[in-house]
């Protein structure tokens, strides 16, 4: 089974930083793997969505349903998609006021060897990039004079 585990430390409050990743249909915008989003429902507690992958050629999909705790964290729960196995989460721990610690942690096992060769390529650098893009993203939609992006 493959994990990713990432943890930064930057200057944005969990709650904006919650806000980016649970805005599921903004993705498009600012990771240039996503192909588009199907937002199949957000209530307080959870978000549930189908992200497609369109990249270099390739192209898949899965579906996450997300129990979120807002604005602490983020548990990622598999519900259709290319693996046997797909959870995870996001925790926001604030740092002050103005700045918090962000972790993510993702493990997946696809569904099959040919599916590892075909996908586990694009899924892996998909998965290690994530938090890079969210934090790029943090920084234009917080640093452009828009105070909060809400």
């Amino acid at each position: 089974m493959a994990e990713v585990n990432k943890l930064v430390l930057i200057e944005f409050t969990p709650a904006q930083m919650f806000e980016l990743v649970d805005r599921c249909e903004e993705y498009p915008l600012f990771l240039p793997w996503c192909g588009g989003v199907d937002l199949i429902g957000r209530t307080e507690t959870i978000t549930a969505a189908t992200l497609h992958i369109n990249y270099h050629g390739i192209k898949a999909h899965f579906s996450t349903e997300n129990a979120k705790r807002y604005p602490q964290e983020m548990k990622l729960r598999l519900t259709d998609g290319p693996f046997t196995h797909l959870d995870g989460h996001w925790r926001f721990t604030a740092l002050g006021e103005t700045a918090c610690k962000v972790e993510f942690q993702l493990r997946y096992q696809f569904a099959s060897k040919l599916l590892e060769k075909v996908l586990g390529p694009v899924f892996n650098h998909i998965a290690n990039t994530f938090v890079d893009s969210f934090v790029k993203r943090a920084g234009q939609v917080y640093r452009a004079g828009q105070g909060s992006a809400a």
